[in-house]
């Protein structure tokens, strides 16, 4: 979808603004999550203008920046804002109206007979329901996959009746809190509140506990805020006990939404040492930030890449600045989260897709309702997030192809996208990369680009020698038994006596991944491991690549 014209009703004029979050009709029955990018006083002349439904939230979901982003996004890569902006938001900012079916009620049931199979087994299966359904879920309990088919001969028939429901799929987190309901320092109020549980034994070890929990005695500071479970468990009684202080006046108990994220680990607060190879190309990053905003750290594998990356944020946290760490795949941001906890502690977020929707707008908002400084570690989908301060942006691996999105639309590269979000905010660009791509590596040395070389390996290790061995070559010579090569086996086996390690890359093991009968389709499987058996031509056998059973 594209931009469309709506009309603001007069009852919330006043309380809309670009990046506030509407539905609105579209289509005959149809409402959709509308983002507001523009507000004018003129209205077209040649057309009826329909009006916004209502809007969702108080305060804009969406930054200025974010949709100058997203338009550039559409721009570029040659798609609607509508496709980025279904793209960048989480699935639970998007509220859709959502179709369901019930039965029509001056539908007669003698009619049931005029009825084929599967319009059948759909009307016995609302008939059989006290509500309406949606779509998906009749499919889900048919099997039909047609459904939308056997609805409209339904409605035809006057069988069904169809309505729209508006769906909003974020919860978000609730928990209970429980405070004492006197002042701090109101000593007299205190002493009262013992008098009054004295004969109950539980009551009492919670209200000592609830003292504790909160630091209502502690001189000086506030009071901390104390869940209810966490004081059900430190006094070890149930949740009646508090119930019954609530109702004679002794605590509160009150409801608060709360992010789903909290971090409760140890935090060392301490800056990795540098070696002098990688302090020489830290100060060297910083004098080149002085003219170019990118910079490309061209280090060779374990040359400490990522501990210049954490000093580099330390700087930019210190100027009270955000940063979007980008990584190519997800499974790389646990690691690198613990790294980075370690230092920064909750100032450290995550952000991918194997979040689920929930999580995904907790972040979302944690991102827009707070300025303060911190660092995104994420996948392609965190250039998206609603950034108010960037200072920094590091592209770990710049050259993966991961960074790329080739289906749905915006196809984009996400390590592009991420240089222009960051000139959008005027912040610096890291690349990184022990093979950085063609592109990158030629803007570099031309001088577009900064450049940055570690070519020393962390505590002077070498880097290991790499052997090309051609296979083809050595079958010829009769050089090969089995999978490898003599001199395969004899470079190991010396890498092995002298205490080393060894990894052997192969591009490919056998002659075809699969072997399958032409006649009736049946492929071999090892009994061990039901996977499909690789056929070896030289060999003539078909082997399991899991287990080695021939």
């Amino acid at each position: 979808m594209g931009t469309f014209t709506y009309k603001i009703p007069a009852d919330i004029g006043d309380s809309l603004s670009v990046g506030h979050r509407v539905i609105v009709p579209f289509g005959r029955k149809k409402f959709y999550t509308g983002i507001i990018t523009g507000m004018s006083n003129i209205g077209p002349e040649d057309y009826e203008v329909k009006d916004i439904s209502c809007v969702l939230d108080s305060n804009p979901v969406v930054r200025h920046p974010q949709l100058k982003f997203w338009q550039w996004v559409a721009d570029y890569y040659l798609c609607t804002p509508g496709e980025v902006m279904r793209a960048a938001m989480p699935a639970g900012l998007k509220v859709e109206s959502e179709t369901y079916i019930q039965p029509a009620p001056d539908y007669e049931e003698s009619e049931i007979d005029r009825l084929n199979q599967r319009e059948l087994a759909v009307m016995e299966l609302l008939l059989g329901s006290d509500k309406k359904m949606p779509l998906d879920v009749i499919s889900k309990k048919t099997g039909f996959s047609n459904i939308v088919n056997v609805t409209n001969s339904l409605l035809a028939k006057g069988a069904v009746m169809i309505s729209e429901n508006l769906v909003e799929r974020y919860r978000s987190r609730k928990e209970v809190y429980v405070r004492l309901a006197i002042p701090k320092g109101d000593n007299e109020a205190l002493h009262r509140l013992f008098d009054s549980v004295k004969s109950g034994g539980k009551q009492e070890k919670a209200l000592l506990a609830l003292i504790e929990l909160s630091g209502f005695m502690r001189q000086g500071g506030n009071v901390n805020e104390v869940t209810r479970t966490e004081l059900i468990e430190r006094a070890a009684v149930t949740t009646t006990v508090v119930a019954a202080m609530a109702k004679k006046g002794l605590v509160d108990i009150y409801t608060k939404e709360v992010n789903r994220f909290s971090f409760s680990g140890l935090v060392a607060g301490k800056l990795p040492e540098l070696t002098e190879a990688q302090n020489v190309a830290l100060d060297k990053v910083h004098k080149l930030w002085l003219d170019k905003d990118i910079t490309l750290l061209h280090g060779v594998t374990s040359s400490g890449k990522t501990e210049l990356y954490i000093h580099l944020i330390d700087y930019v946290l210190r100027q009270g600045r955000q940063i979007l760490y980008l990584v190519p795949e997800i499974a790389l941001t646990t690691q690198l989260t613990r790294r980075l906890q370690c230092v920064f502690g909750d100032k450290v977020v995550i952000y991918h897709s194997k979040f689920s929707d929930n999580e995904r707008v907790d972040i979302w908002k944690k991102l827009l309702e707070s300025s303060e400084p911190c660092v995104v570690i994420g996948a392609r989908s965190s250039v998206f997030l609603p950034f108010s301060s960037l200072g920094l942006v590091i592209v770990d691996e710049e050259h993966e192809s991961a960074y790329k999105q080739h289906d749905p639309a915006p196809r984009y590269n996400a390590r592009d996208a991420a240089i222009v979000l960051a000139s959008m905010h005027g912040a610096k660009t890291l690349l990184g990369s022990a093979t950085p791509s063609i592109e990158t590596y030629y803007k570099a040395t031309t001088g577009r680009f900064g450049l940055v070389s570690l070519t020393e390996r962390f505590e002077g290790m070498q880097l290991p020698e790499m052997r090309l061995i051609d296979m083809s070559d050595a079958r010829k010579k009769g050089l090969v038994t089995g999978t490898f090569a003599f001199e395969t086996e004899r470079l190991v086996n010396e890498s092995l006596k002298r205490g080393e390690q060894s990894i052997l890359f192969i591009n490919r093991r056998g002659y075809a991944p699969i072997a399958r009968c032409k006649l009736c389709g049946y492929v071999p499987k090892c009994n061990n491991c039901d996977v499909s058996l690789t056929y070896h031509r030289h060999s003539d056998k078909l082997v399991c690549h899991y287990c080695a059973t021939p």
